[in-house]
């Protein structure tokens, strides 16, 4: 079992030492490499992956082969296609490794098993299902609603030590706009 995981569900899912004996067995440690698939589109997604060490990435490729990141996973994150694993549908999206990534991987039974012996983890789960909606809604405005300096200026606020792992097309993909747009905003930027 994973220490960062298991001072995860201490700390902020009010997991005991009592109840950790009993998720032990339902938590896997995997090492990821660089782009190495965890998902892929079509697949049901049956895990999802707290992100230990490394960075993955939740996106989805249009008709013309171009990727769309909807999310990044660095550390302490958990990423999962919510659809998929929820409603047993095939995945539209993708989870890969931009950089060689350790993650605890947890199943459906994991989360039904933590939430009947835990009302402090089915509660903390029921916090993160609300924030990650929360997000969705904030991105959702971002892109309808912002140019591209603000975007930018929000990915560096969410994600701030991502710029030296990401390469900038795909932080261009993730606000949704070109990298020659990106290219102009950091050294606009730059300039103030």
């Amino acid at each position: 079992m994973s220490y960062e995981f298991t001072r995860y569900l201490k700390e902020s899912a009010g997991i005991t030492e009592k109840q950790l004996e009993q998720l032990q067995q339902r938590i896997n440690t995997k090492f990821v490499e660089e782009n190495e698939i965890l998902l892929q589109k079509g697949q049901v997604c049956k895990q999802f992956f707290y992100v230990e060490k490394g960075l993955l990435r939740f996106y989805s490729v249009d008709r013309k082969g171009k990727e769309n990141i909807l999310e990044f996973a660095p550390e302490k994150w958990l990423v999962v296609d919510r659809a998929s694993f929820y409603f047993d549908e095939p995945s539209e999206f993708y989870i890969d490794a931009i950089e060689p990534t350790k993650v605890a991987v947890l199943d459906e039974e994991f989360i039904n098993i933590a939430s009947e012996i835990s009302p402090q983890f089915r509660k903390h789960n029921e916090r993160i299902l609300q924030n990650h909606i929360r997000h969705l809604q904030n991105r959702i405005d971002r892109l309808i609603g912002k140019n591209a300096k603000d975007r930018y200026l929000n990915f560096l606020n969410k994600y701030s030590d991502l710029t030296l792992r990401v390469p900038q097309w795909m932080i261009a993909s993730f606000l949704g706009i070109t990298p020659e747009s990106l290219s102009r905003v950091r050294k606009e930027l730059s300039n103030k």
